[in-house]
């Protein structure tokens, strides 16, 4: 899509995509659905080099519908290297965020949207969650202990679907696995948050990236990470009145 000043998107979806060639047509066209309950918006699809031909069918989606953009890389490099690629290259004023693998639905952003001007990001909560019992009871557990830790308040931080203000970009740091701590970053910017429930659906398609043994390490280096920076953050000073 060729961005000019009269046609510069007001919301920018990034959706990072890794292996998910059977997802990605039925993602962009539940979205090309919404188009009459969206404001001008542009699809920013983040192939994070996948070695199946999930490239190809974001290159294909690219030349049907004129608001997709793509980005490919290689090698994969992780969802919050993605995300940055994402933020990076998004025009517009506010940003949303979800899943490639369809648990996400897109049409929970209208609604999100509608809220945000009660808040800096509104993030999803999934009410229902379609995943297996010990997958949902690990991430009880997880959100319990993350919380004692980034005192946030968000009950659901593993729902990638979120809707926030460009401006919140500058809270984020370009670490790996921010994308775990993104609304704690942003409580820590001084951000209003609001959690809403979401739509949850089962994975019709490929398979979960990880198994919560794989995960557990690389959350707890997280987690330390997070709390050092927390305890190294300075607040920024109020602008002085003019």
């Amino acid at each position: 899509m060729e961005t000019t000043a009269d046609n510069v998107p007001q919301l920018s979806i990034v959706v990072p995509a890794w292996n998910e060639e059977q997802n990605i047509p039925d993602l962009v066209k539940e979205i090309a659905g919404l188009t009459q309950q969206l404001p001008p918006f542009e699809l920013i699809l983040v192939d994070d080099g996948s070695n199946d031909a999930t490239w190809q069918r974001i290159s294909e989606a690219g030349q049907r519908y004129d608001f997709v953009r793509g980005i490919h890389y290689r090698p994969n490099r992780g969802q919050s290297a993605a995300m940055l690629a994402g933020f990076s290259a998004a025009h517009g004023s506010i940003i949303a965020t979800l899943d490639s693998d369809m648990q996400n639905d897109p049409a929970d952003i209208p609604r999100m949207l509608a809220i945000l001007d009660k808040a800096d990001c509104v993030c999803g909560c999934r009410a229902r969650r379609k995943d297996t019992w010990s997958r949902r009871m690990a991430s009880r557990l997880a959100n319990r202990i993350r919380n004692m830790v980034t005192h946030d308040g968000v009950r659901d931080a593993g729902c990638t679907l979120k809707v926030f203000r460009r401006t919140c970009l500058a809270d984020l740091p370009p670490l790996d696995g921010f994308h775990r701590f993104i609304p704690a970053y942003f409580r820590l910017g001084g951000r209003k948050i609001l959690e809403v429930p979401v739509n949850h659906r089962p994975r019709k398609f490929g398979r979960s990236k990880y198994t919560n043994l794989q995960r557990l390490p690389r959350t707890i280096l997280d987690l330390i990470g997070f709390w050092w920076y927390r305890r190294r953050f300075l607040q920024r000073p109020p602008t002085s009145p003019q």
